[in-house]
């Protein structure tokens, strides 16, 4: 199968630092391999096992996914499945709660990137944001992101939408901006609810063009992305994502 180049964010920007997410969700959804290669393919589940992450391996190959996006204890599995393909290897971190020691996540980016993870998504210190110590927040979200970046990985910052005010969101989102966040994120996919347009679009609302927006949580079908890559996602977190691709005419 043909390896098809995803859609680069910076060829939809303007002068002004918009992001046009009609024009990037009418190229991303003209065929399937285009879409594919804006999810990331998900097995975050606890009871995975390795026959599972083995054929999310395959799944992501076959369809040319994104990413393959796993849990820590995984990584070095995924990895080794995925060397020569050119398929990144997505690992989560402070994960689901965002309840870790800045120690902990230092420490957790670094020895992912060494076994060759290139994404990292990490959850914010929710409590520590509804508490107000903001400092906190960027604090943990900066010492993330100089780790991923030093290695050459890419940081998506989850905000758990769900659990969040909409200031709280904006807050958020320009914390984790300015902390280094290549995407922010909308959720784990563990708590109370999951992405939905309203809050993909205010999430692209205070990004821009200066970083991603990530989609994830609850996503199942090829409606839910069209509504979520118009609202400004330009990544979609799914583990339904084979049966997403089908509906746009995989095989």
């Amino acid at each position: 199968m043909p390896f098809i180049t995803p859609i680069n964010e910076a060829d939809l920007e303007f002068d002004n630092g918009y992001f046009d997410s009609a024009a990037f969700a009418g190229q991303t959804l003209s065929t399937w391999q285009t879409l594919a290669a804006v999810i990331d393919h998900t097995l975050l589940k606890a009871e995975a096992t390795r026959d599972q992450v083995e054929n999310l391996c395959d799944e992501a190959i076959r369809y040319r996914f994104a990413c393959a996006m796993v849990n820590p204890i995984w990584a070095s599995t995924a990895v080794s499945l995925l060397s020569g393909t050119g398929l990144p290897v997505g690992v989560v971190i402070a994960f689901p709660l965002g309840a870790s020691l800045v120690s902990t996540l230092r420490q957790e980016a670094a020895a992912l990137t060494r076994l060759g993870a290139r994404e990292l998504d990490m959850v914010i210190p929710i409590g520590q944001l509804k508490s107000g110590n903001h400092q906190a927040v960027h604090h943990a979200i900066h010492a993330a992101a100089t780790v991923a970046h030093h290695h050459g990985a890419l940081l998506k910052v989850i905000l758990e939408t769900a659990l969040l005010t909409v200031e709280e969101k904006l807050r958020a989102a320009e914390i984790a901006i300015q902390g280094g966040a290549d995407f922010l994120k909308t959720s784990t996919g563990f708590s109370t609810g999951g992405a939905n347009p309203a809050d993909v679009a205010l999430l692209r609302g205070v990004a821009g063009a200066r970083c991603g927006v990530k989609a994830a949580g609850g996503i199942r079908t090829l409606a839910d992305v069209r509504a979520l890559l118009e609202a400004g996602a330009n990544r979609i977190g799914a583990s339904a994502s084979v049966a997403i691709v089908r509906e746009l005419g995989a095989e």
